[in-house]
């Protein structure tokens, strides 16, 4: 008798501290979802919105990623022959990167507005035909010019992004990058930033 009694406590115990947890989660999203609109200047219900969900549904999500860090859903593709609905789109421009990595972009950009500092971007997901483009006209990096051997971009695989940044932006990036998965990781080029999902 005793021991089912210490069961059922225990059983009521966990039930609660669930309830507790499922609570605290919902105060959270809420939480975020007024900042997000207190910080919106001017801006709709439907960005607002968006913000909110964007940043929930990629928070704390992994994946399986291959052994040179690619998620294996995009290597099943190939670098540079991403679909476009893999593809997300950056904001209100014309850049697009993979889903996860442009919905983490778009809350860091928005949150960098919050602090008063504008990331802009000058270039996202680069197909292959581009990739053999841009080699030809600005040299391999392994031979001192700019771009990556066509088939291995990170730019190819909608995981990297050219930003523009003044100083205090890239002192913003350098501080917070990493919190939206993103690292600066070509030295030669302060621009490029790498998203980087974390492994299941």
């Amino acid at each position: 008798m005793g021991i089912e009694r210490v069961n059922s406590r225990i059983a009521d115990i966990q039930s609660r501290m669930i309830a507790l947890q499922t609570q605290q989660a919902g105060r959270n999203v809420q939480a975020q979802t007024a900042r997000t609109a207190t910080s919106a200047e001017g801006g709709s219900f439907a960005n607002v919105l968006e913000n909110a969900v964007a940043q929930t549904s990629t928070s704390g999500k992994s994946y399986t990623l291959n052994s040179k860090g690619i998620p294996t859903e995009l290597a099943a593709y190939g670098n540079g022959k991403i679909p476009a609905n893999a593809l997300e789109q950056v904001g209100n421009t014309r850049h697009k990167l993979w889903a996860p990595a442009a919905q983490n972009l778009n809350q860091m950009i928005s949150d960098a507005k919050r602090d008063g500092v504008t990331i802009g971007i000058t270039d996202s997901y680069r197909p292959y035909e581009e990739q053999v483009d841009l080699a030809r006209r600005k040299g391999l990096y392994s031979q001192g010019g700019l771009a990556a051997k066509p088939g291995t971009s990170e730019h190819g695989w909608g995981m990297a992004t050219d930003l523009d940044l003044n100083s205090k932006a890239q002192a913003w990036m350098r501080k917070n990058a990493d919190k939206y998965g993103f690292v600066e990781n070509v030295p030669r080029e302060p621009w490029h930033w790498a998203y980087k999902p974390a492994s299941a």
